[in-house]
């Protein structure tokens, strides 16, 4: 059973940096946690659609849109991925869509917001870099704990 994010932070504090952004649940499941993956892009979900078809082993993927809400980066198909290929969560800082079949899902999946139009797919972004939201790193491999009071990850 995850531990909640408030008791880490007490546990904890000054190991954790706390992710300051008004981030929705969206997924089936409110508390997960897991390594940190990553994937950069801007409205181009190729490489994030990709690396969920892959074996996620409980890991958390880190998606940085730049926090664009302009198109989705994960629909129910791609989220149906994830649970299948046994990712733990979602961080996506930007859009999804399909936010009722995504809520059925045994899935975290936070993001900023929903958008039904989808994404390019040319493939341009990078996968397993650190990347920093709204000051804080994620840095593949560390650990990511979320919840409904937010999002904790490893300094």
């Amino acid at each position: 059973m995850t531990i909640a994010t408030a008791d880490l932070y007490d546990e904890r504090g000054d190991e954790l940096d706390s992710l300051a952004l008004p981030f929705h649940d969206f997924g089936g499941r409110a508390a997960f946690d897991g390594p940190v993956r990553t994937v950069r892009c801007h409205r181009d979900n190729a490489l994030v659609k990709a690396l969920l078809a892959t074996p996620g082993d409980g890991a958390v993927l880190v998606i940085d849109g730049g926090g664009s809400l302009e198109s989705a980066l994960v629909g129910d198909l791609i989220a149906a991925a994830a649970v299948e290929n046994g990712w733990a969560g979602l961080i996506v800082h930007g859009a999804i869509r399909d936010r009722v079949a995504i809520g059925g899902l045994d899935l975290g999946v936070k993001a900023l917001g929903s958008n039904p139009r989808k994404s390019a797919k040319a493939g341009i972004g990078e996968i397993d870099v650190p990347v920093t939201i709204a000051g804080v790193v994620f840095a593949p491999g560390r650990h990511v704990w979320a919840d409904e009071d937010g999002v904790l990850v490893e300094r």
